[in-house]
């Protein structure tokens, strides 16, 4: 299910894209809407071992099949993807966009070795991320054992209504954007105790807000438990979040919240006086 609904949110992020460049910024001059396609095409393999077609990256853009090929071409040509039979794959070139992201970013280069320390002490993963579009958007992590059906790693796109990184990011969003996105999203029931109404969500988001940290107890994945707390930068502004999880046939949530939360609070104040 978890890999259902991350192959959605790759769906639904590249066909947004696709909206964008076609009707976002109609009128504008200085937009180049055949960038925003191949974008839109580039996202479009997320989450997708196998290699993808035309009509299979059309449908998952809304970008039509000509427009496709072309980009496509594009990439090929600058060696970004690779033909193979009627499929086409992405190169290891990809990679380099990715890593010049990762290799810049104060965040990310801070991180690294702290998340190592926490998953070091406590001996499950541990991950950064920030909000992007709807959705949690892993920028560094930790990993021990894989505690979940869909293996994680940087690039990884969750719901955030659901995790405990999403629920911190959310609580911490100014009112007007957390009511749109409230009114926006679907709450789809992963597992028997998904918050799927917006009340309740609401009123969880803000007890995470005052009490300065969220715990999730198999929401996404019936198994799994985890706890976050926000990462501010010098003024103060929730720029981030990071989390542990753990198998809930291992950890208790009295453990994660007596054990885990300070491990993780002291973490995150380190990472913020990196900032």
């Amino acid at each position: 299910m978890v890999r259902a609904q991350s192959e959605a949110l790759g769906v639904e992020a590249g066909a947004a894209d696709a909206r964008t460049a076609i009707h976002g910024f109609r009128g504008d001059p200085d937009f180049m809407a055949s960038l925003a396609r191949g974008l839109a095409v580039i996202r479009a393999f997320h989450d997708q071992p196998q290699k993808m077609t035309i009509a299979e990256l059309s449908r998952r853009t809304g970008i039509p099949r000509a427009a496709v090929r072309r980009c496509l071409y594009t990439l090929t040509r600058l060696g970004y993807v690779a033909p193979s039979e009627r499929s086409f794959v992405l190169t290891a070139k990809m990679l380099s966009l990715g890593h010049a992201y990762l290799s810049s970013t104060p965040l990310v280069v801070a991180a690294q070795p702290l998340l190592d320390r926490v998953t070091a002490r406590l001996h499950e993963s541990s991950s950064l991320s920030i909000l992007d579009a709807d959705a949690v958007l892993y920028i560094a992590r930790s990993a021990t054992q894989r505690i979940m059906s869909v293996a994680l790693q940087v690039g990884s796109r969750l719901p955030a209504y659901c995790t405990s990184m999403g629920q911190v990011l959310l609580a911490n969003l100014p009112p007007p954007l957390l009511e749109a996105y409230l009114a926006r999203t679907p709450l789809l029931a992963h597992t028997p105790h998904t918050i799927t109404v917006r009340a309740k969500l609401l009123q969880v988001l803000l007890a995470v807000r005052q009490n300065g940290f969220a715990m999730v107890d198999q929401q996404l994945e019936v198994g799994l438990r985890s706890v976050a707390v926000p990462v501010h930068d010098s003024s103060g502004m929730v720029v981030a979040a990071i989390n542990a999880s753990a198998q809930s046939s291992r950890v208790s949530l009295t453990e994660l919240e007596e054990r885990f939360l300070p491990v993780l609070q002291s973490s995150a104040l380190d990472l913020s006086h990196l900032l």
